[in-house]
């Protein structure tokens, strides 16, 4: 791990630009502190640079479109690619992992792509972070503008109108809530650097 700045890698499948927009709130949240590097990694192409990439990151946070259920063919094929790394004595061991997910229903089985990516965190020997919020729109009183209105604790969930454009969706709520999660990220990648210099 990196000792002088902490690299958060956003490595993330978006199948019509609504998750890449989320994955853009979420490095947004983890560059906005300070002595943290966001990088976006599409995973569209399993290239020997996108692997170097991920090796060279403090943090991973996973993101891919919830479509039947699951994440997308996309990210379930870097999932299964990444055994080369699983098999190199778990060589993404201790870094910190977070995750997010899109889709056009409210619930859309959302839980189970979050789901998915913390197993997956887990079997690569890294450490999970949730979000640390309360349920937002979740009271009379209560705003659709509130964070984590859709009230999720294993990761950041967005939803997107499936008739509106990554232009118009998902709503700026979601986004912030993504930020939220990537800012969150940032400061607990610091505070373990930190921990491990010390230790």
């Amino acid at each position: 791990m990196s000792t002088e700045s902490a690299r958060i890698a956003i490595a993330y499948h978006s199948g019509y630009g609504h998750t890449a927009k989320q994955a853009e709130a979420v490095a947004a949240g983890a560059a906005a502190v300070p002595g943290v590097v966001a990088d976006l990694v599409a995973l569209d192409e399993l290239t020997d640079e996108l692997w170097d990439r991920l090796a060279a990151a403090d943090a991973i946070i996973f993101g891919a479109p919830t479509y039947m259920g699951s994440p997308s063919a996309v990210f379930k094929a870097f999932a299964e690619a990444s055994v080369k790394v699983w098999a190199a004595d778990l060589g993404w061991r201790d870094k910190i992992a977070a995750g997010f997910t899109n889709s056009k229903a409210m619930a859309g089985d959302k839980l189970n792509s979050l789901v998915d990516f913390a197993v997956f965190a887990a079997q690569h020997g890294m450490i999970w972070v949730g979000l640390d919020l309360y349920p937002g729109w979740a009271e009379s009183t209560a705003s659709i503008e509130d964070l984590n209105r859709l009230g999720s604790w294993l990761g950041a969930t967005a939803q997107s109108d499936a008739d509106l454009s990554a232009e118009k969706a998902p709503p700026e709520t979601d986004l912030r809530t993504a930020a939220y999660l990537g800012e969150r990220v940032a400061k607990l990648t610091l505070r373990q650097l930190r921990g491990s210099l010390a230790a």
